[in-house]
């Protein structure tokens, strides 16, 4: 079993497919599957199914991807160790959040202070954020309510209220409030099953023998946004997270005390690769209450 093979796999793994991981690794496609090839019959062991030009990893592929992702990000940390004799912070660092409304400052903050640092983010909820960083597929995760366990190293970034969110004119006039037990006389709009907003409304009303159900099941923010905007149902949001949209207003909910904090968090066994642990650091001083 040589590095370059196990490299091959992983990136074909991560990456999704033969081409781009060989663009990836800056090398020709035959050289790429000739490696993750030798690696299969070295070991009797076949890791990837093809089918009709798709490539998908079968059970042995994704547990040997499981170890991958664990063995390459080790290899990281390593670089990242020996580097740290340089001054000048360098490198990718991934981001998962619910929501980057939470971190706009923080992210500012962090791009003056190391502007060679390449950062990317995208979106998911609770569990996917979880997820995404117990797998090694992100160094950073932002999410509401967040119960992260002792494998998490977490700062607080704060809370706020959840409030529904309605297109204007949706209500009758004077409706400024939404009771909890009315809910369910509305059509609802509802995040992906895994967002903690979704969970935490749904709980509350049960909590009081309410029992409430999507209308419309939106995937992301952004998505349940737009379909509230066309008023065709009552949504739900962090106050911090309603932006500014005309088409839009909240309204609070009675009933129950409905509250979303937002941590940030990494993996604890990773807290000291220099990437994390400078933005990490960063985020407590932004966040630290004044003396």
């Amino acid at each position: 079993m040589r590095h370059s093979q196990l490299k091959a796999f992983h990136h074909v793994a991560l990456l999704g497919g033969f081409s781009r991981a060989a663009e990836a690794l800056r090398l020709t496609q035959p050289v790429l599957s000739e490696q993750v090839k030798a690696l299969e019959q070295a070991h009797d062991v076949l890791l990837f199914s093809r089918e009709h030009r798709q490539v998908a990893l079968t059970p042995a592929g994704e547990r040997l991807f499981a170890l991958t992702r664990e063995y390459f990000g080790v290899e990281a940390q390593i670089a990242d160790y020996l580097g740290t004799r340089s001054a000048v912070l360098r490198g990718r660092l991934r981001i998962i959040a619910d929501s980057a409304h939470h971190i706009t400052d923080i992210l500012a903050a962090f791009r003056l202070r190391h502007p060679l640092v390449a950062v990317s983010v995208r979106s998911g909820n609770t569990e996917a954020v979880l997820e995404a960083l117990r797998g090694f597929e992100a160094d950073i995760g932002v999410a509401g309510s967040l119960q992260p366990g002792r494998d998490m190293d977490i700062v607080s970034l704060g809370a706020s209220e959840i409030v529904a969110v309605v297109a204007v004119g949706l209500l009758p006039v004077g409706k400024h409030r939404l009771d909890l037990r009315e809910l369910a006389d509305w059509p609802l709009v509802f995040r992906e099953e895994g967002s903690r907003t979704r969970t935490m409304v749904i709980e509350a009303a049960a909590r009081l023998g309410v029992t409430l159900s999507p209308a419309i099941e939106a995937e992301g923010r952004e998505a349940m946004r737009e379909v509230v905007a066309s008023g065709a149902g009552i949504g739900f949001v962090s106050r911090a997270e309603l932006g500014h949209d005309g088409r839009l207003r909240a309204v609070p909910i009675s009933g129950a005390e409905l509250v979303m904090s937002e941590t940030l968090a990494c993996l604890a066994r990773r807290s000291e690769v220099r990437l994390i642990r400078s933005f990490m650091e960063l985020a407590r001083t932004m966040r630290r209450e004044p003396a």
